[in-house]
């Protein structure tokens, strides 16, 4: 038998060891998470308090947001603590727990983006039948599935993982746990059968993702190619143009993360991606995705009123 130690916590290798970037990442990242944090949470109070919204369109980016929320809240405060106080270490139930969250909470948007492009094409294919199609059942049943399926394959991968036996060096060569670098220090023979399981699921929820945005983005296509009126181009584009941003970015640096061919990966790299796809992506969906709604303006414009006059009042 191998000698073999039991892991009890692990050492996160973190992004730089250059002591002069410490301070200065630490605020930048601060502000980061901070306007994550506001302008998440703010698109999450705005469409609870204002009833126009509850509609299947901002029901979607409600959960939305807090996925955004969920998992640059799952990294990113670690991340400040060890730029900080230079804490790096994470406990074992601790980097499986942060694994499951991260996952859990990116799989689900995976497949919210998928489900904000399909009820967008019926906004856009058939929007007098619209309110059959998209009752508030089959929202409530597609935003169900998408939890569903996203914490159970976080489930999956966090098993994975952290059932194989850990006996090599115990620092992974990344600032979060995540699957890929916390199977490298794993010294079973399964491990790569397990990696192999990750890539397989990961393609899985890209493929199957991007395919339905696919269609239903060629169906609108169609649709507003059949549409005469620049206005109703105008309305149609408006309609879909921050979710295919928001689209466009979330799954390039998820392809640049994950398929890259062996001979150019880098953990630099590898880090670089995640830094903007676990931070700084959950920073901009709220200004692509709400912001730029003339609805959540207008629900923005209301409450900032209504502060305001309430204000004024007390004092």
């Amino acid at each position: 038998m191998e000698n073999s130690t039991v892991v009890t916590e692990f050492i996160l290798a973190g992004i730089t060891d250059d002591p002069q970037l410490q301070i200065p990442l630490f605020l930048v990242f601060t502000l980061i998470y901070l306007l994550t944090l506001v302008g998440n949470l703010g698109v999450i109070t705005l469409i609870l308090l204002d009833s126009r919204l509850h509609t299947p369109m901002y029901v979607f980016l409600s959960h939305l947001s807090l996925m955004d929320f969920g998992y640059s809240t799952a990294i990113t405060p670690k991340v400040m603590a060890g730029f900080l106080v230079g804490d790096k270490a994470i406990s074992y139930n601790a980097c499986a727990t942060q694994l499951f969250c991260f996952v859990g909470f990116l799989v689900v948007e995976t497949f919210l983006l998928a489900s904000m492009a399909y009820d967008r094409h019926a906004a856009v294919c058939k929007p007098l039948h619209y309110s059959n199609i998209m009752t508030a059942r089959v929202c409530a049943w597609m935003v169900m599935g998408c939890y569903a399926f996203g914490f159970l394959e976080a489930s999956m991968h966090t098993w994975n993982t952290f059932s194989l036996p850990f006996c090599r060096s115990n620092v992974v060569d990344h600032f979060f746990c995540d699957v890929t670098p916390v199977l490298a220090l794993s010294c079973s023979d399964n491990s790569n059968r397990s990696e192999m399981v990750f890539f397989i699921l990961a393609g899985f929820n890209i493929i199957s993702s991007v395919l339905i945005i696919l269609i239903s983005y060629l169906f609108i296509f169609v649709t507003i190619l059949r549409v005469r009126s620049s206005e109703g181009h105008q309305k149609a584009f408006s309609t879909c143009a921050s979710h295919l941003t928001a689209v466009s970015i979330f799954y390039g640096t998820g392809a640049f993360m994950y398929f890259q061919p062996g001979s150019r990966h880098s953990m630099s790299t590898d880090k670089l991606a995640s830094v903007f796809c676990a931070m700084v992506i959950p920073m901009l969906n709220p200004l692509i995705c709400s912001l730029r709604n003339k609805e959540v303006k207008r629900a923005l414009k209301k409450a900032v009123g209504k502060a305001k006059s309430s204000l004024k009042f007390k004092f």
